[in-house]
């Protein structure tokens, strides 16, 4: 079968796949759903990725994919300060945590595995079919992508002066990132009514926004204490 026969194939079931992902979900959904909504064989899905584990991988590689591109477009785009970069990307990305809520679940489950991943004793617990997937080891490759636009980004408030410039560009953005990450998880319970926080969405992404503004450029900073000299007699 001509490569672009085979791209065409292998990304018709990548669609019907994330489609059966977001409305079923991923434990509801078999790989016969996929081969029946694909009008293909079960046996040619097989083909293709070797089991629903290796299906879900390569979904996250193109949940990391498009992902990536929302970095990188905000990354090249000239005359922005690093702060501004920064910020635009907080916008973007809670924009897609939204818009893409079965992506993001994904990407946050890699997060996770690779928790797993890093510790020889939890290595054994993740399923054996996902370690054999040849798209859980590309994203192994290519899991920093993001982060090393988004460390550019803040390398360059460093040096145009939008960014306060004691800060590690390492640390200050995946700092960024996690607080990020921290904004999605609780926007369940911010937006769940109730009368115990008095805070509401609408408020609290500018808000958000500005905070992480703020600690960036210097405007929230932690004061040195006085050292006071005192006789203990």
């Amino acid at each position: 079968m001509p490569s672009s026969a085979r791209e065409k194939k292998s990304k018709l079931i990548l669609d019907v796949a994330i489609k059966l992902f977001t409305h079923k979900g991923y434990v509801a959904t078999k790989m016969e759903d996929v081969a029946k909504e694909a009008g293909i064989s079960k046996g040619l899905t097989y083909f293709y990725f070797k089991n629903k584990e290796d299906l879900y991988m390569a979904v996250t590689k193109k949940a990391f994919d498009e992902l990536k591109s929302i970095f990188r477009d905000i990354y090249k785009v000239k005359g922005k300060s690093g702060l501004q970069m920064i910020t635009d990307l907080s916008h973007a990305y809670i924009d897609f945590t939204q818009a893409n809520r079965m992506y993001y679940a994904a990407i946050l489950n890699f997060m996770d595995l690779v928790q797993q991943y890093n510790h020889e004793s939890l290595r054994a617990e993740i399923d054996p079919q996902i370690l054999e997937s040849e798209h859980f080891q590309k994203l192994l490759e290519i899991q920093h992508d993001c982060g090393k636009l988004g460390i550019q980004m803040i390398s360059n408030g460093l040096r145009d002066g939008s960014i306060r410039p004691e800060l590690s560009a390492e640390i200050a953005f995946y700092t960024v990132w996690s607080m990020l990450i921290g904004y999605e998880r609780l926007m369940g319970p911010v937006g769940y009514e109730g009368k115990e926080i008095k805070i509401h969405l609408e408020n609290w992404k500018p808000g958000f926004i500005k905070l992480l503004q703020d600690m960036l450029k210097g405007t929230v900073q932690a004061t040195k204490p006085q050292v006071v000299q005192a006789s203990l007699f």
